[in-house]
């Protein structure tokens, strides 16, 4: 093996690529994973339980307040596009990541860019998620609507942490010791 420092960081990469994958086919695709549920009604990347599959939705009237179902709302919406892109990040570096450890130092230098790339993807994601769900479940309960959380959120939370740790043990991966060692020849 090249690069034994490099694996740990290829493992937590590949753990957030999984993660975010999840993340990414959640409501109305697998309604087992979302962003916010009210009822039977689970939100996810690509729109709700019911609606079709779309980047860029808006609140069903019947939940939403005019405030919900405004451009900026549903400019949001469009942005959760980040998350599978942060998914295909993640497995890029990967793959990088898997000739780094196999065969040279250049393959484990791309997974760190990548991977860093993938960390501020994931960053923008998830702050603007919860921001968009966050107000839509304090507009939902500030009418008596019962909106909870869903398990998306800490997905793509562990997923930011993963590309973090990931990140930094590619980095000293990077930095490790690649050379074999030679017979003496003299």
């Amino acid at each position: 093996m090249a690069a034994g420092a490099a694996v740990p960081g290829l493992f937590f990469t590949f753990a957030a690529m999984v993660l975010l994958i999840f993340a990414s086919v959640s409501a109305p695709t697998w309604n087992s994973v979302s962003f916010l549920n009210v009822g039977r009604l689970h939100f996810g990347c690509f729109g709700f339980t019911g609606s079709q599959t779309s980047v860029g939705w808006f609140f069903p009237n019947a939940l939403a307040s005019q405030r919900l179902n405004d451009d900026v709302f549903h400019s949001l919406t469009f942005v959760l596009v980040l998350i599978p892109v942060g998914a295909g990040l993640a497995g890029i570096a990967v793959l990088c990541g898997l000739c780094g450890a196999a065969y040279h130092r250049v393959g484990t230098v791309f997974m760190t860019l990548v991977s860093a790339l993938a960390f501020l993807d994931v960053l923008v994601a998830w702050v603007i998620e919860m921001a968009l769900f966050g107000t839509a479940r304090h507009d939902m309960r500030s009418r008596g609507i019962n909106a909870q959380w869903g398990n998306a959120n800490w997905l793509v939370l562990g997923a930011l942490v993963a590309l973090f740790v990931g990140f930094f043990f590619s980095l000293c991966g990077s930095f490790g010791h690649y050379s074999r060692r030679r017979a003496a020849a003299y």
